[in-house]
């Protein structure tokens, strides 16, 4: 199955836009194929205002958001992988969504394998869940 991350983005882009708010999003680094300030990473991870007023050309893609932005006074263009998007959520009160740092979406069976028999993880690991201000 194709992943549902960049449509729940942009679902959730437009409600926050919808409702006034200003959308910004919590960007894993550590892609390589993440282009972003540098300057502004701390701990491998960026937020990114994205809202109308601080972007130019958004374009919420099914791969990648790409968009260009201001940062101390120089533009700069911005291209983040959707499976980099960590939360997309409203500055102003926080509501939104936190994505797990890879997608969720199992891996095609090898082939010549069977499907018949259903596998069960050797390891469940429990949610990780922090507030993001």
């Amino acid at each position: 199955m194709i992943s549902n991350r960049p449509y729940l983005i942009r679902a959730l882009y437009e409600w926050i836009v919808d409702n006034n708010l200003t959308p910004h999003m919590l960007v894993d680094t550590a892609n390589e194929a993440v282009e972003v300030p540098r300057a502004f990473v701390e701990n491998g991870r960026i937020i990114l205002n994205v809202s109308p007023e601080a972007t130019h050309s958004l374009v919420l893609g099914n791969d990648a958001i790409t968009f260009n932005a201001r940062f101390s006074g120089t533009a700069m263009d911005v291209h983040v992988p959707v499976s980099s998007v960590l939360a997309i959520y409203a500055r102003e009160n926080g509501q939104g969504m936190m994505f797990g740092e890879q997608d969720e979406t199992p891996p095609d069976p090898e082939p010549g394998k069977s499907t018949d028999k259903p596998t069960v993880p050797s390891q469940v690991k429990r949610p990780n869940l922090k507030i993001v201000k």
